[in-house]
């Protein structure tokens, strides 16, 4: 049993590309830039200082005609180098700014993954989103991928004001992940029947806890980290980012009731071990 539990735990560890499939360098006028991404004058690169002291890459994608912003909480094995291209897709195709940011430890971010670093880091993208950008929270989609799925609920359970939250093969906990015990945390807007990583009643059990919920998107024989090749993905997608403008337009955001399970000193759906 104690190997079947590794096993298992050790597929929601951290794990950053090794090498980084990216790196930062700043420019004669002071701007930083990623090599290798195609320059794009509506892609803005920052370097983001923690409350900790780490320094994490984060990237704001401009559409000029954005009603919403996106800030987007990617799964544990990748860095944003290899993000790119779907961010590129996911702001034409839905009109939406998009920020990004790699975590403590991933790509060229300073420090070390772990549970906490995680919610620090999604911290200082959003304090960035309001700073440098104005968006307020009514104007914010956080969305969370696989492990993404805790910093995101982190975030949102101290946001009252958010448009709206999407959880892509979400997680309940680490610790469910191994046993059948009950944790509550928000909806699952995505997940593939096929995912041999987080079983689908993950997903089901989100959606089923959510307050306001949306119609979910099961993706029939989709896995873990191949949930954006399906046409339904970017589809239903769409659908959810118009519903949420013809909202925003006709009654004023609705104020969340915070779940104590998700209150950030009990927040626990990252912790699956010592980093």
């Amino acid at each position: 049993m104690g190997n079947v539990t590794s096993s298992v735990a050790a597929k929601f560890a951290f794990f950053p590309p090794d090498p980084p499939t990216y790196d930062v360098f700043r420019e004669r006028d002071g701007r930083l830039v990623l090599p290798g991404v195609t320059a794009d004058k509506n892609m803005d690169v920052h370097l983001l200082e923690t409350k900790v002291g780490n320094k994490i890459v984060a990237t704001f994608w401009k559409h000029p005609f954005a009603r919403f912003t996106v800030l987007y909480s990617h799964g544990n094995a990748a860095d944003l180098g290899q993000m790119h291209e779907l961010f590129i897709e996911l702001r034409a195709h839905l009109r939406v700014n998009i920020m990004s940011y790699d975590y403590s430890g991933y790509g060229a971010s300073s420090g070390k993954p772990s549970e906490f670093n995680t919610y620090h880091d999604i911290e200082a993208a959003y304090n960035c989103l309001k700073k440098d950008y104005g968006i307020k929270q009514e104007d914010l989609i956080v969305y969370g991928q696989s492990v993404g799925s805790g910093p995101t609920l982190h975030l949102a359970s101290r946001l009252q004001k958010l448009r709206g939250v999407v959880l892509h093969s979400a997680i309940l906990s680490g610790i469910r992940v191994l046993y059948p015990v009950k944790m509550t945390f928000w909806f699952d807007i995505f997940k593939g029947t096929n995912d041999d990583i987080v079983d689908l009643s993950h997903g089901k059990r989100l959606w089923e806890l959510a307050r306001e919920k949306y119609d979910p998107l099961w993706v029939k024989g989709g896995g873990h980290c191949n949930l954006e090749t399906y046409p339904e993905y970017i589809k239903h997608l769409r659908k959810f980012i118009n519903a949420m403008e013809k909202i925003s337009m006709v009654k004023p955001t609705k104020q969340l009731t915070q779940n104590p399970s998700i209150e950030v000193k009990h927040n626990k759906c990252l912790r699956f071990g010592k980093i």
